[in-house]
């Protein structure tokens, strides 16, 4: 079971043996400390505790255990981050998952390894063959260093020699076919891939999973390029090519750019810009972004600025809302993909790279360009596509820009376009329907820090506490698990709180407890009994200036719902509510 191996891998490693594979450890008392892998920082503010089995990164607020961290540093998933421990420590996931899953995990593992013994044989044949050789390196420009890292190969022209190969190194016929190596044809089996330069697809922690396949003599009857099909291994929704080879380069640099094309980013990475990766010619799916969000939260879209393109950045800017990501555009120069450019002129490429357009912007200005806003039909069109993509914004001062941008451009009043966006009719009511509630943090200002810090301090310097008594009504907290720690010792004030001995009340938070202790300790050792109070009076109003602030958005909101739905009532009354916060907020 997935608990059990956690614990096993847990008992097998140390966290301090985990973070020095990436980071230089020195003893710093009972802990250790490093330079931040995550931040350029000078002095080192990276702290492991092999006691508590925590770390923590004052300089970018990052923290956890074992798993956090590889989760963090190699930006894979749960269930990655694990499997990669478990193999550290001698482990094998498959010994601890049982019952349905276990048969299709065994198959996934024989489809990888058929796929890593497949992409050997194609960089075999690579060499083999001159004519595959030459295209890549004469005519792609390829040189030894990104045919190695990429482990670009070539599939040999005939029927079934990849085939017949996996065959006699007794992969079964099943184990081909879930690897997505054969098809079925008049023939039988026969090779997926024949007379194509291969590129590997592989997953974030670089194992191949699939190929890119790409004709080295065009023919008018063929496709250029054809993918591995879905499988059990490869699923394209998912993937971003080019990801494992560019993650330590997208952390130094702060950003990501996305391409359409995975030669794209072999070219960009073969001149040394290596913060590039791909979605393979396939739509941005959340996952992507997901996957990219975990490094970085500047992405840069390098999509052609054609129809599918506009369609594809209006996609995205929309999932980016979601993400939080700061989504911006590369403006390439007309006919040119990343891969001409990168050939033609490296220094063009890293300069569009560093000028990037805000997204809203670019996209704005490619649809007013397109489209006759001096007449009363361009008018509808231009508000309609923009509109719809001002709409899904989640910034409020965002939206009203670009609604006061729009109202100069088709010199219509700005109460027109918000009545057209909220859909409304002659009478002034709303007839949109009315959207689920978001969840209650999206939105909100983000105050994890300040808490973290505040609750360290309450639990270990009990002196401090008196603040959280002094207030008529408890502090409110962004999280659920929070507001039980803060109410827990508003409740027992002389309570002694102790990671190793938490009371009932609080061993669902157990992980959490351990972080903000050490963290807390690292913080305000040096600090004397005054200034620690001091500082747990500065984070407390922080905390309820915050409040107050996540409580205006939310009236600021519901003022908005009300004026759509011409409840003048309803309005007053918020108004009201605002007002008394705004003046308490004043006599603060």
């Amino acid at each position: 079971m997935k608990d059990d191996l956690v614990a096993d891998v847990k008992d097998r490693l140390s966290v301090d043996e985990v973070v020095a594979d990436y980071v230089e450890l020195k003893r710093s008392g009972r802990n250790f400390k490093g330079l931040s892998p995550f931040t350029s920082e000078k002095t080192p503010s990276f702290m492991v505790s092999p006691e508590k089995q925590i770390w923590h990164d004052f300089s970018s607020g990052k923290g956890g255990d074992m798993l956090s961290f590889i989760m963090e540093v190699e930006g894979v998933d749960f269930k990655t981050a694990l499997d990669q421990l478990a193999r550290k420590a001698g482990l094998d996931p498959a010994d601890y998952r049982s019952g349905g899953s276990s048969g299709m995990d065994k198959r996934r593992k024989i489809a990888k390894e058929a796929l890593d013994v497949a992409t050997k044989f194609y960089q075999a044949q690579l060499v083999a063959k001159k004519p595959a050789l030459a295209y890549a390196t004469k005519k792609r420009g390829f040189n030894k260093d990104i045919i190695s890292d990429f482990r670009i190969g070539y599939a040999p022209d005939t029927w079934e020699s990849l085939y017949t190969y996996l065959a006699q190194k007794d992969f079964t016929e099943q184990a081909i076919e879930d690897a997505g190596l054969a098809v079925k044809s008049k023939r039988g089996k026969i090779d997926m891939f024949r007379g194509r330069l291969m590129i590997p697809l592989m997953d974030a922690s670089g194992s191949v999973i699939g190929f890119t396949a790409r004709l080295i003599d065009d023919q008018p009857d063929s496709p250029k390029y054809i993918n591995t099909p879905q499988t059990i291994v490869y699923d394209k929704s998912r993937h971003v090519f080019g990801y494992s080879q560019a993650k330590d380069a997208i952390r130094r640099s702060g950003y990501v750019v996305i391409t359409e094309g995975n030669l794209d980013v072999v070219s960009s990475h073969k001149m040394g810009v290596r913060q590039v990766v791909a979605t393979a010619g396939t739509a941005m799916t959340m996952h992507h972004l997901k996957l990219v969000s975990r490094l970085t939260n500047d992405v840069r879209l390098a999509f052609d600025a054609d129809d599918a393109g506009i369609k594809a950045t209006e996609r995205t800017i929309e999932l980016a809302q979601e993400m939080d990501v700061r989504l911006s555009i590369v403006s390439l120069p007309d006919g040119e993909d990343p891969d001409d450019l990168v050939r033609r002129d490296l220094a063009k490429w890293q300069e569009v790279i560093d000028s990037p357009q805000y997204a809203l912007d670019w996209l704005y200005q490619r649809h007013k360009e397109r489209v006759d806003i001096t007449t009363a039909k361009g008018k509808r069109e231009f508000s309609d596509i923009v509109l719809s993509t001002i709409r899904v914004l989640k910034d409020d001062v965002e939206k009203d820009h670009y609604i006061v941008q729009l109202s100069k451009d088709l010199d219509v009043s700005k109460q027109a376009l918000l009545s057209k966006m909220n859909g409304a009719g002659a009478d002034g009511k709303s007839k949109r329907l009315k959207k689920p509630k978001a969840n209650q943090h999206s939105g909100e200002y983000d105050n994890t820090a300040v808490e973290d810090s505040f609750l360290g301090l309450l639990m270990l310097y009990p002196i401090t506490r008196r603040l959280s008594l002094d207030t008529d009504q408890p502090l409110e907290f962004v999280r659920p698990g929070r507001q039980d720690i803060y109410q827990y010792i508003r409740d027992n004030p002389q309570a002694s709180i102790d990671d190793t001995s938490l009371p009932a009340e609080l061993r669902d938070h157990v992980e959490y407890v351990k972080l903000i202790l050490f963290t807390a300790e690292e913080q305000y050792k040096k600090l004397d009994s005054n200034e620690r109070l001091r500082e747990a009076s500065d984070l407390a109003n922080k905390i309820i200036e915050t409040n107050k602030k996540n409580r205006l958005k939310l009236l600021t909101q519901s003022i908005e719902e009300a004026e759509s739905s011409g409840d003048a009532a309803k309005v007053q009354e918020l108004l009201k509510q605002v007002d008394v916060i705004i003046k308490s907020q004043k006599d603060s």
